[in-house]
């Protein structure tokens, strides 16, 4: 981790090692996540861990979809985490692993693990799904898109947002986490998300109509 840096240091860092525009669309969340990782690099409980990679790693994707210029990314993906004291490549490749444990796995794998779990069973079957209790003890949203981010790639096919959610509140049920908390976090990652894709929407479709004027004129 960094060491006791202030939100100002990071900023500062941040923007040294990506001197570029970030366009509107993007720049709330760039900030957010900035100051999301800057404050949980000062808590004394929360370890890095393969859930919170996936996390971390599924709310950047999601939210820079369609940025331009796209060989800036990884770049930006960078400069977020290094500023705050954590390893970007590390992240990348937790996050990599985790999804190739789970690629092959089914819903029904995870129920029958669930319910095993629930009844304090030692058996062994299906223990590659211990992996998803290996969050440490403090709670971020970023675990828990984590783990709605495994879920929804494990599915057979596509299945309803409310039994993703369902799901991921019996895993953070197991941790300990709140459930309202839990809930509250899932559905508002899905409000934003389906907000920004609406948003990027809406320009493409103004960049259309430019395009087309100025081929009519």
């Amino acid at each position: 981790m960094s060491e006791r840096l202030t939100i100002a240091d990071s900023k500062r860092a941040f923007h040294k090692a990506f001197p570029f525009v970030i366009p509107p669309i993007y720049r709330r969340v760039t900030d957010e996540l900035l100051v999301e990782l800057h404050l949980l690099s000062h808590q004394k409980s929360f370890k890095v861990n393969p859930i919170f990679a996936v996390g971390l790693s599924e709310v950047f994707d999601s939210f820079t979809r369609g940025y331009r210029p796209n060989k800036h990314l990884e770049e930006l993906f960078d400069a977020l985490c290094k500023s705050n004291g954590f390893d970007p490549a590390s992240i990348r490749s937790q996050s990599k692993k985790v999804h190739a444990t789970f690629q092959n796995k089914s819903l029904i794998d995870i129920e029958n693990w669930l319910t095993r779990k629930k009844e304090g069973s030692q058996e062994n079957s299906g223990k590659e799904f211990d992996e998803l209790l290996n969050c440490g003890d403090h709670y971020t949203r970023l675990i828990t898109i984590g783990h709605a981010s495994i879920i929804n790639g494990i599915q057979d096919e596509k299945q309803s947002h409310d039994k993703t959610k369902e799901i991921v509140k019996e895993i953070s049920s197991l941790l300990g986490y709140s459930s309202n908390r839990v809930d509250r976090d899932i559905s508002q990652y899905s409000h934003n998300l389906e907000k920004v894709s609406q948003a990027l929407e809406l320009i493409k479709e103004s960049i259309k109509r430019e395009r087309k004027k100025r081929e009519e004129s």
